[in-house]
């Protein structure tokens, strides 16, 4: 198939480490799709590489034919709303669900809105394991879709380059992994488990 026509998608829960897998794709020599509109903070100081249209994927697919030959991010969610007329690249980013829930909590209470009497973070880890099995399941099932999940701990704990050989190679084998590499900030490695 002719690189230009794959949509690549970077995807996995929030603070799961697709703003650094984006920033590690357009370092690598992908162009990126997106809109600058959520600015970088304190939770992502180096910005959050989205595109907003994604969000209504459900009633507005027309984005899709812009994102031929890019990458744009999408929450694991959103996937499940992707059609069978395109062909997507996923690189889906795992990472401890204990620093998932700790990053989630930690941008909750700086912004103000975490509730104490919220759900349990037990019941949260289950929910969100459920639903990362679930969506895992379903783009197996998609002929139109290829999928490559990566290990956001083993990046930042020193096996960089066997994840970025390894993405590399899911997406045709002519990025830029040196430079991919260097984008690498174990600095911004702050809900450790």
């Amino acid at each position: 198939m002719n690189p230009e026509k794959i949509v690549t998608i970077v995807s996995g829960l929030p603070r799961s480490g697709t703003s650094m897998l984006m920033s590690m794709l357009e370092a690598g020599g992908i162009p990126l799709l997106v809109d600058g509109v959520r600015t970088a903070d304190e939770d992502n100081p180096k910005g959050y590489f989205e595109f907003e249209r994604v969000k209504k994927i459900k009633q507005d697919k027309g984005w899709l034919a812009d994102a031929q030959g890019k990458v744009v991010k999408l929450i694991s969610q959103l996937l499940l709303d992707l059609p069978p007329d395109f062909h997507f690249r996923i690189v889906f980013v795992r990472r401890n669900i204990d620093e998932v829930l700790a990053s989630q909590k930690q941008m909750l209470v700086r912004r103000g809105t975490y509730k104490e009497d919220g759900i349990s973070d037990e019941k949260m880890r289950g929910l969100l394991l459920s639903h990362v099995d679930q969506v895992l399941k379903w783009l197996g099932t998609q002929p139109n879709i290829e999928c490559l999940c990566v290990d956001y701990n083993r990046i930042l704990a020193g096996g960089a380059g066997e994840e970025i050989a390894r993405i590399n190679q899911f997406l045709g084998g002519k990025m830029n992994t040196q430079a991919m590499t260097a984008v690498v900030d174990k600095a911004l490695y702050r809900q450790r488990k």
